[in-house]
C-alpha cells in the first residue's frame, strides 16, 4: 500500500497571524513557513496583494498603514534581534528634542562577525543586552530609559540633548539619580548643586 503524501498550499491565515503583529509586514522567511515560494511572493507582488518594501520584507495592501511601520521593518530586517537604542530609543521615549537622522540599533555582539547588507539609514552597536534593559514600544523593542539614557551617555550625546533627556527621565519618574550615576559624571559639569 503506497502512503499518500497530503501536500498543503500556501495559507493566508498564517501570512496574516505573522502580519498582524508586525504592523502589517512579514518577511520572506516567514512567508516560506506559511508555504509562499519567492515566485508566489513575486505573483502577488505583481497582483497587488502585497508591496515589497525592502530586501525580505513585505507588507500587506489591505492592512492599514501603522505609525511604527518603519521601525518594525528594521526590526524583521534584523531578524527580531535588534534593540532600538541611543538616540532612536530617547527619540521614540520622548525624553529628548533630538531627532536623529538614523535609525541606531544594538544588536547581540554575535552579529558583529556577520557580514550585513546594513540598510543605510541605521547605525548598529554591538552589545549583548539583558532583559532589563530592553522594553516594547508598540510592536518594537527598545533599550530601557536607565540603557537609552547610559548609551547616549556614553556615546557623547550633545550635553543639551543629555541634559533634558536626564531632567525628563527624573521628573516622569522613570528613573532615579541612583539608576544612572555614569549619565551624572557625564554631565557633571552641566548640573546645577545640589
Amino acid at each position: 500500500m503506497e502512503s499518500e503524501q497530503v501536500r498543503h498550499g500556501p495559507s493566508w491565515d498564517q501570512l496574516f497571524e505573522f502580519a498582524v503583529g508586525q504592523a502589517g509586514l512579514f518577511t520572506t522567511k516567514q512567508a516560506a513557513e506559511a508555504g509562499y515560494s519567492p515566485q508566489l511572493l513575486v505573483h502577488y507582488v505583481r497582483i497587488k496583494r502585497i508591496v515589497r518594501v525592502q530586501r525580505g520584507v513585505y507588507r500587506l495592501v489591505h492592512y492599514p498603514l501603522a505609525e511604527d511601520e518603519e521601525y518594525v521593518t528594521l526590526w524583521l530586517w534584523s531578524e527580531h534581534q535588534g534593540v532600538f537604542s541611543h538616540v532612536t530609543a530617547l527619540s521614540m521615549q520622548g525624553l529628548s528634542d533630538v531627532l536623529p537622522s538614523r535609525f541606531h540599533m544594538t544588536l547581540p555582539l554575535a552579529w558583529k562577525k556577520r557580514r550585513l547588507r546594513v540598510p543605510s539609514n541605521v547605525i548598529l552597536h554591538y552589545a549583548n543586552l539583558p532583559s532589563t534593559d530592553r522594553t516594547w514600544w508598540g510592536s518594537v523593542p527598545v533599550t530601557s530609559h536607565r540603557r537609552t539614557l547610559s548609551d547616549c551617555a556614553a556615546s557623547h550625546l550633545s550635553p543639551e540633548f543629555l541634559l533634558q533627556a536626564y531632567y525628563q527621565a527624573l521628573h516622569r519618574g522613570l528613573v532615579t539619580r541612583a539608576d544612572i550615576p555614569d549619565v551624572e559624571q557625564a554631565l557633571k559639569p552641566y548640573l546645577e548643586p545640589a
